[in-house]
């Protein structure tokens, strides 16, 4: 018989909210994915729609719960303030900051900041990234982490001393859906594929030298003047956007690196850091995300679960 669920791990980013209940061991009782992220959440209350999922997977009325995330932003649930680099990722966890008049321990990570010539933030991948460290033991390294806001993150000695963010998802989001190239991608917008060659040709276009601005229009013309279908255009501008910031980080990131990512953000990156030969070491997002959580809680609720 296995143990009864102790932790509540939940990801609560801008447009989608992962909630996993989890036993003593880690081992997954039950989840909810939904569309309930920042902008949803905050319409309806935050605590409203962590009770609603709470109760829908059956959760102990006194189990306590981690989030990461931008739940913890200046505009979400909870501002949970920046640890500056370089720092121990599990320095984090010291920051967690408990959210008051609730019946149930309910605390949000910090995110990670970096200040001077490149200032930058991370809210949420700070966790996926201490999952990954200790899901494949981590000391030096670059840990890339694709998403609406791609990070590179410089690892020295267990210690995260800086990283990069490029815009690569939310571009393709805004392009696909209200730019020009929309007429030319339409209904294909999750159709990208590593496999197609228009991929391919896109990111060694751009790891060429050519400027991503002035490929972007051949999109439509190709439409236009040779049939691009629609599955062709929107690879080819996944394939020109993820080049380019390959192109950019591997000027500041050399060497291989570790990959964290799930489903066809793991084809589309793989086959990209492949052609621009860098080796790789695959990572569950979903697996270092929730690690990452999971490693939070035990550590602020050491003895939530044990018999007395």
């Amino acid at each position: 018989m296995s143990e009864a669920p102790i932790y509540g791990l939940c990801d609560w980013g801008t447009s989608r909210f992962r909630l996993w209940l989890v036993d003593a061991a880690g081992k997954i009782h039950a989840e909810r994915r939904s569309d309930d992220g920042l902008d949803a959440s905050r319409t309806r209350g935050f605590a409203a729609t962590l009770n609603e999922h709470l109760a829908g997977l059956g959760a102990p009325a006194n189990l306590p719960v981690i989030i990461c995330g931008m739940a913890g932003s200046r505009q979400g649930w909870l501002e949970a303030n920046y640890v500056s680099v370089p720092a121990d990722l599990h320095s984090i966890l010291s920051g967690a900051v408990m959210i008051g008049g609730l019946e149930r321990d309910v605390r949000i990570i910090p995110g990670l900041s970096q200040t001077g010539r490149s200032p930058n933030v991370m809210r949420g991948e700070e966790t996926q990234l201490l999952g990954a460290i200790l899901e494949r033991n981590l000391a030096s390294g670059v840990v890339v982490m694709p998403g609406t806001h791609s990070k590179w993150v410089e690892l020295e000695n267990g210690r995260a001393t800086s990283f990069s963010t490029y815009l690569t998802g939310e571009l393709y989001a805004l392009l696909a859906a209200q730019s020009i190239l929309r007429h030319s991608i339409g209904g294909a917008v999750s159709s990208a594929s590593a496999e197609h060659p228009h991929f391919a040709d896109a990111v060694e276009l751009m790891l060429s030298g050519e400027r991503m601005l002035g490929e972007l229009f051949a999109i439509r013309a190709a439409m236009l003047l040779a049939n691009l279908s629609p599955e062709g255009a929107a690879s080819r501008l996944s394939g020109l956007l993820i080049g380019a910031e390959i192109a950019g980080a591997r000027t500041r990131h050399g060497g291989s690196v570790a990959l964290v990512a799930s489903g066809a953000m793991a084809a589309l990156y793989s086959k990209a850091l492949t052609i621009a030969g860098i080796g790789l070491d695959l990572v569950d997002a979903d697996e270092a995300v929730r690690k990452g959580l999971f490693v939070a809680a035990s550590t602020i609720w050491p003895n939530q679960g044990k018999k007395a």
